[in-house]
């Protein structure tokens, strides 16, 4: 198995098996302006760092909470 990291940074394919989803679906998130910060390191390499990926996660969380509430 490859080390997908550099330096404390994350690259695509792993934040993909992190979310759950395909990397297919993390492009289309970046194309669309939607989904985790991401970094570019030249044209072809992605990163992420984890705690911005889990702050969006948080924020996802906080959202659909607020959803919620404002329903009821």
């Amino acid at each position: 198995m490859m080390d997908y990291s550099l330096e404390g940074r994350l690259r695509a394919a792993k934040i993909a098996d992190y979310l759950g989803v395909a990397r297919s679906t993390l492009a289309k998130w970046r194309m669309r302006g939607i989904g985790p910060i991401y970094h570019r390191c030249g044209p072809r390499i992605v990163y992420y760092r984890k705690a911005e990926v889990d702050q969006w996660l948080e924020e996802c969380d906080q959202k659909l909470t607020d959803a919620r509430r404002a329903k009821s």
